[in-house]
Formats: C-alpha cells, sequence, structure tokens
C-alpha cells in the first residue's frame, strides 16, 4: 500500500475538525487550505508513513529551505507524506539519481520560496487595509483573507503549473540536440550587468523608494533579455547574470541595457559578457567563463560593455558592432587579460569622412587581433571540480 493510501487510511486525531456551531478561526482555515489539510503527523510518524528513515526527512526538508520542528511537534500534514510518496516513485524510476534529491528540492525550494514571498506580499497589499482598526474590522480582514485564498489558490496553481510546462518546452529541443553525456554541457555566451554604485546609493534611500527601483530593475532586465532569446539565470540585488545561445544576442542585451535604463534618478549600468562552455545544474551555470564575465564587468565603465576575445571573434562579420582591444590588465584569476570594448556601428553617413577612414583602420586592427589564432582564457577545456569552475555571484 502507498504511502498516501496509508495516510488516507489512518485515524483521525482528536480535535482535528472544529466541532458543530464552532467559530472556525480564519489563521487555522487559511493554513488548513494552504496544507491541505490540518497538521496531524511528527516528524518521525512522517517518516514512517512515508517509508523513509526520519534523517533522510529531515535533510530533504532542510533543503526545501524549512526550519526545524521539535520532534514531538505534529507540524506536518498528509500532503508531506503524500510528497515524500510520489520523491521516493520518482527515484525508483530512475528519474531522480538519489545523491541528487537534497540538491534538486534546494533548487526548488529556494525559486519557490521567493515565489510565495512575492506572493503573499501582493495579496496582503490588496487585502490589507491600514485605514481601519478595532477587533470587528480585523476579524473581517482575516476572513477575507481565506475566502480570496480560496478563490485565488486553484488560478495561482493553474497558472504556475502553465509557466512551468511552457518553460519545459521552451528547453525541449536540447533533449533532441545533445549528444549522450553532454545535455548539461554547452557552449554559450554569459552576461553579468551590475549597476554602478548601488551601494552607496541605496544607503540614502528609504525602503519604499529602493524597493521601486529594484523592481524597475528586474522588470526591465527580465522583458529585456526575454525580448533578445535571452534566459535570466539570476539577480541579486543590484546584478542580473544572463545567458544567451547567441554571441549576438548576448551583445544586443548588453547594449541595450544601460541605454533602455538610462535616467537621471538612476545609477548607471555597466555589462560583462564572455562566451566559452559551461555546466547547467539545477538552473545555474558553472564554469570560468562566469567569472570571466563578472571580472569584465568590473573593468567596464559606466554605461559600456566589456567582452572577452571568443565573444568578440564570433562579432566578426556582423554590421552592426564594432569592438575594439583595450589595454591588458590583469585581475584575479587572470594574467594579462584582454578586453575587448563592444559599440553599435553608426551609418557612414552619420561620420566624417576623416573619422570614417580612422574608424576603417581600427577595424582592420581589430580583425588582425582575432584572426590571428591567440585564445583567451575563456576558451578551451575546464575541469568542473576546479576552484575555478564556480557559479555567478561568486564574489
Amino acid at each position: 500500500m502507498d504511502a498516501s493510501r496509508r495516510v488516507a487510511d489512518g485515524p483521525v486525531p482528536d480535535g482535528e475538525r472544529p466541532g458543530p456551531g464552532a467559530d472556525p478561526d480564519p489563521r487555522e482555515s487559511l493554513e488548513r487550505l494552504l496544507l491541505d489539510g490540518p497538521r496531524r503527523y511528527t516528524r518521525a510518524q512522517v517518516a514512517a508513513l512515508a517509508g523513509m528513515p526520519p534523517e533522510r526527512t529531515q535533510r530533504l526538508w532542510r533543503a526545501l529551505g524549512f526550519a526545524d520542528v521539535a520532534d514531538d511537534d505534529a507540524a506536518f500534514t498528509d500532503a508531506d507524506v503524500a510528497a515524500l510518496a510520489r520523491l521516493s516513485a520518482l527515484i525508483d524510476t530512475g528519474f531522480v539519481d538519489p545523491r541528487a534529491e537534497a540538491s534538486i528540492a534546494r533548487a526548488m525550494g529556494q525559486s519557490l520560496s521567493r515565489l510565495a514571498d512575492w506572493q503573499t506580499d501582493m495579496i496582503a497589499a490588496l487585502l490589507l487595509d491600514p485605514a481601519h482598526g478595532g477587533p470587528d474590522a480585523q476579524r473581517a480582514v482575516e476572513e477575507g483573507v481565506v475566502r480570496s485564498a480560496e478563490e485565488l489558490l486553484p488560478l495561482m496553481r493553474e497558472l504556475q503549473d502553465y509557466v512551468w510546462r511552457r518553460h519545459l518546452a521552451a528547453n525541449a529541443d536540447r533533449l533532441f540536440l545533445a549528444a549522450p553525456g553532454t545535455v548539461d554541457r554547452r557552449e554559450l555566451a554569459v552576461g553579468f550587468a551590475d549597476l554602478v554604485g548601488y551601494t552607496s546609493r541605496s544607503r540614502g534611500m528609504g525602503g519604499r523608494e529602493l524597493g521601486t527601483m529594484v523592481e524597475d530593475f528586474e522588470g526591465l532586465v527580465a522583458d529585456l533579455i526575454a525580448r533578445h532569446h535571452g534566459r535570466v539565470v539570476k539577480t541579486v540585488g543590484d546584478g542580473v547574470l544572463f545567458t544567451c545561445e547567441e554571441a549576438a544576442d548576448a551583445v544586443e542585451i548588453a547594449l541595450r541595457l544601460p541605454e533602455e535604463w538610462n535616467a537621471p534618478d538612476r545609477p548607471p549600468l555597466r555589462v560583462g559578457a564572455a562566451f566559452g562552455p559551461v555546466l547547467t545544474r539545477l538552473g545555474d551555470v558553472y564554469s570560468p567563463v562566469v567569472n570571466l564575465a563578472s571580472r569584465l564587468t568590473s573593468l567596464a565603465r559606466p554605461s559600456t560593455v566589456l567582452v572577452d576575445q571568443q565573444l568578440a571573434r564570433r562579432l566578426r562579420g556582423l554590421p552592426g558592432y564594432r569592438v575594439r582591444p583595450l589595454r591588458r590588465v590583469s585581475v584575479r584569476g587572470y594574467d594579462q587579460l584582454q578586453p575587448w570594448l563592444v559599440r553599435r556601428r553608426e551609418a557612414d553617413a552619420d561620420v566624417a569622412p576623416g573619422v570614417a577612414s580612422f574608424e576603417q583602420l581600427l577595424d582592420e586592427i581589430a580583425d588582425d587581433v582575432l584572426t590571428d589564432g591567440a585564445d583567451e582564457p575563456s576558451s578551451g577545456a575546464w575541469d568542473e571540480e576546479s576552484p575555478d569552475a564556480v557559479g555567478p555571484f561568486a564574489e
């Protein structure tokens, strides 16, 4: 008998439901709605019903991002047992490696925790009106929260399922194009953008003002990156890390980000990007290419874009861009790094004849450098166990 059936057949503890005529507490009603039932089981009971060792259930609980509960605390529901049963079924199919279950739980927990935090704020802003006070008004608000949750929860669940399936469909081609054993190893353009002077500027901003700026920033980068076939890997306050399959898409994003973000009341953006082999795992990206994009970003002046030689080489022959080699520099992890400045190519009619001739000469010099066969640090194979093979925002 599976775990979910055992739970359904199990005894119902006394006091599980309000008695006839009882006035249910709105907080308890909301909790039961969200947890799909009342809290009934201790951690040991959940482990026994799911057929898992208690240490394993605790490890998964923590990986999902939840705090420990006392051994005698009946904090778990039938849905918790059913979820563990589904995980066991996935492992039995071979789809989930038992060694990776905690990593998968951690990735899901982090993503959905942020989503739940945002949704809670959104609902609270709509339902909680500080202009009304008193115990009767508070009770009415709490009951309104429960009624709204009953209406919104099925809609939100269906919408989240739809978005998840659409993202799976957007990635489905990789299942057919990748060679065996290489589905998580790809050549990508990795871009990193950050707000210049964000820390000092944010100290003088109020919470609402800072929140608005961060929301505007994340909204802009998500929209622009999606428009140009990229993927947001993650955002962290003042920065965003993104990937693209095509170098030209990454550069277009990099050039447009500072342009579209520019405003007198906003800190300027700077962008760095590199191209090369990366490891994709649990939605994140790992490789020295990520570090290189970060290093180039730290070297870039406000509102400019720097790329590595591998990405600059892929812009050869594209009429919309100009690349210029800058002075070599040494930064942590890279000796004599060659940054390349990228900017848009102006129309010949907009440039004086003498300037056009000089730009043509610089184009020829840049082309000679790009064709001389010298590789920058982002190229070639890399060892994913190396200390340099770290993920984004390693600094």
